[in-house]
């Protein structure tokens, strides 16, 4: 017997018996009028999907599941950004003493991996269980944040650091699929995902502010056992809270030499261009790698095209229109943001002497620029095509950048930092939120979801390698003239460089509509190979939510 959901918002059931009919293989009989259809055919049964209770939360359960789950987002975001802006005093207090182009790994070995994790996490949650890949997540924050705080040599902080970014790399996609699992469809759920964006921005700054609260402290490595602390706390709440979740495609298959194909070859191209700086182009282990990179990401488009029976990033996806353009676009604004947003760290404490807590009443303003950010995005999606909302905010960063590169060394803060730091507070939600719109209009519905996780790793990503990119720069610079703004200046207009390129491609390449759609287009009304996104069934009635696939009882 096989029962096809076709495009059915709200399905009633009959009224069922009890939890034992709610197994997987119970036949359901629709009452009248339903839109269930039910065919007989002798093939062999599809995979079947569990059609699991739904837990019924109340008001005051909902707020406080939404609120941990927003606070453990902001967490995370603070445990990331504490080595970004400490991170040269860290270095220091490592032993290393050097400038931004030698100590890049501080800001960069968390977002390294946290981006490239994200790529598969929201699958892993999907065949796994959302609640439990976002508790691994934080779990992996927790444990690795204790670690930091008895490591003594910065190579070996920094390689702690880096498992501890798979933490926030498993959290991210799963977060967000924890809160539209509890928060139905509505203002309430726009309004908490909201929130939820403004937890980067707000996280950012208490992660600053976090950072240089300890280093007055005598001991400064208590600050990862506070965040190890903190992380267990709200984890472990969010372990009694959430609800019980059956996956949505339990039993699916993960294709992990793909995975590691694509992870491999994004982290040892990234490695690359940030351990470069201080090892060296000319060490033999830089090139080889880097020869290395390319190699399994070839490998990895050959197997997705070939070999994979369910690859995790089907090809296809970039023969969609303006998408692969889109990426690019995409990575330039963010490595054009991660230059100025780690050299503007970098001027504000080598060249005029600030300690971290005077950088966070400094950086202050970045705060309410990002928050307000994302209202304005949402506010422009249905007036203003989106390839122009991009244009916006990579004109923002271009800006931010081209302030920082023209400063004196010594100025006061209101001159040109001040309005640096809030111009580019504005380029990464305008960007990140029009990408996802045009993203969206460009691949296929069964693709959506692989379209928004390769824009969430380009975000992080292009941070990362960003940072490399100039650290060779500015390294190669200061060998020649000694003269360290100058190597700064010379990264801070690559970082203008950057987001030029990303305008012309934009204007050229990337052609969305402004989306006034409401529902899904009829072309985009295909089934086939779309997972079930949930089948919540309670007793006396149910929904079954999403477009769901055929599905085998």
């Amino acid at each position: 017997m096989t029962t096809t959901f076709t495009q059915v918002d709200t399905i009633t059931m009959s009224d069922l018996s009890g939890p034992e009919s709610l197994r997987a293989n119970t036949v359901v009989t629709p009452p009248p009028g339903s839109q269930i259809s039910t065919t007989q055919r002798s093939s062999p049964p599809a995979r079947v999907f569990d059609a699991e209770p739904t837990t019924t939360l109340n008001k005051s359960r909902r707020v406080l599941i939404t609120t941990l789950v927003i606070l453990a987002s902001l967490t995370q975001y603070a445990a990331n950004f504490v080595t970004l802006a400490g991170g040269l005093a860290f270095s220091r207090k490592l032993g290393r003493d050097v400038g931004p182009g030698e100590a890049n790994w501080m800001p960069a070995a968390y977002s390294l991996t946290q981006s490239t994790f994200v790529l598969i996490s929201g699958r892993l949650g999907a065949v796994y269980g959302h609640k439990q890949t976002l508790l691994l997540g934080g779990a992996i924050i927790s444990v690795f944040s204790l670690a930091n705080a008895f490591t003594t040599t910065y190579n070996t902080f920094i390689a702690v650091r880096a498992l501890t970014g798979i933490g926030g790399g498993l959290i991210m996609p799963n977060a967000v699929a924890m809160i539209t699992i509890v928060v139905p469809p509505g203002r309430t759920r726009n309004l908490t995902m909201g929130f939820f964006a403004a937890a980067a921005p707000i996280g950012g700054w208490v992660g600053s502010l976090i950072a240089g609260l300890f280093m007055m402290a005598p001991k400064w490595q208590m600050m990862f056992v506070f965040i190890s602390g903190l992380t267990a706390v709200l984890f472990g709440l969010l372990f009694l809270e959430l609800p019980r979740e059956v996956p949505v495609d339990k039993g699916g298959r993960i294709d992990y030499t793909g995975a590691g194909l694509g992870l491999g070859g994004l982290l040892l191209f990234n490695f690359v261009w940030n351990q470069a700086p201080s090892a060296g182009w000319s060490t033999p282990y830089e090139i080889a790698l880097l020869v290395v990179s390319v190699a399994l990401f070839v490998g990895f488009l050959a197997w997705e095209k070939y070999a994979a029976s369910d690859p995790i990033m089907p090809v296809t996806i970039f023969k969609a229109p303006t998408f692969t353009a889109l990426l690019f676009v995409v990575l330039l604004s963010y490595m054009s943001f991660g230059i100025s947003l780690w050299y503007m760290i970098a001027w504000e404490q080598l060249l005029r002497g600030r300690d971290v807590i005077q950088l966070t009443a400094e950086w202050t303003p970045f705060v309410p620029g990002s928050v307000m950010a994302v209202f304005i995005a949402a506010w422009l999606i249905p007036r203003l095509a989106a390839q122009y909302i991009i244009a916006l905010g990579v004109v923002f960063v271009m800006v931010s950048n081209l302030l920082l590169a023209t400063m004196p060394v010594r100025q006061i803060y209101w001159a040109q930092t001040f309005p640096a730091i809030v111009v580019g507070s504005m380029c990464p939600d305008l960007v990140y939120v029009a990408a996802q719109v045009i993203a969206s209009n460009s691949v296929s519905r069964k693709q959506q979801g692989i379209a928004g996780s390769l824009i969430g790793t380009l975000n992080l990503y292009g941070n990362s390698l960003g940072t490399g990119f100039a650290g060779t720069i500015e390294t190669q610079l200061l060998k020649q003239t000694h003269d360290e703004a100058h190597g700064f200046r010379a990264v801070l207009y690559f970082g203008v460089a950057l987001a030029v390129v990303g305008l012309v491609l934009n204007f050229i390449f990337v052609r969305v509509p402004k989306d006034e759609r409401e529902g899904w287009d009829d072309a985009d009304r295909d089934t086939e190979d779309i997972p079930v996104v949930g089948a919540n069934l309670r007793r006396g009635g149910g929904a079954a939510t999403g477009v769901e696939n055929t599905i085998a009882a």
